[in-house]
């Protein structure tokens, strides 16, 4: 069986190794990143089946990033799930429209990553 890939990115070191320690531990190839740029660069990389993304970080946000990977051939079926503080409607509604997959917001168990990471990969 072939190991689903992952992409972590949030520029909250606590975070990314919280959520990356969960998902290794249930046998994730996982990658991380720290801010947009990192995370664009990743995905053109290492092809993650799946990328948990903060929407606030640094250089380029995760809506952005989204907006990206999704209008790109190459890279357009990558899942994300959007992580934010916010949990407004209209962060929610941002998200559908630059094509995230997913939205969770903060704070969420490690418990409930792993959910989602199952329910979207299979």
């Amino acid at each position: 069986m072939t190991k689903f890939k992952v992409l972590v990115v949030d520029d909250e070191p606590f975070i990314c190794r919280s959520l990356s320690f969960v998902l290794r531990k249930d046998d994730y190839e996982v990658f991380e990143a720290r801010n947009g740029e990192e995370a664009l660069a990743s995905i053109r990389e290492n092809r993650p089946d799946l990328v948990f993304l903060d929407v606030m970080m640094p250089k380029i946000n995760g809506f952005e990033v989204t907006q990206r990977v999704k209008g790109d051939p190459e890279t357009a079926a990558t899942k994300i799930i959007l992580l934010t503080a916010k949990g407004q409607d209209a962060d929610k509604k941002t998200g559908d429209e630059v094509g995230a997959d997913d939205y969770m917001t903060k704070p969420f168990s490690p418990t409930r990553v792993l959910e989602r990471a199952r329910e979207i990969l299979g």
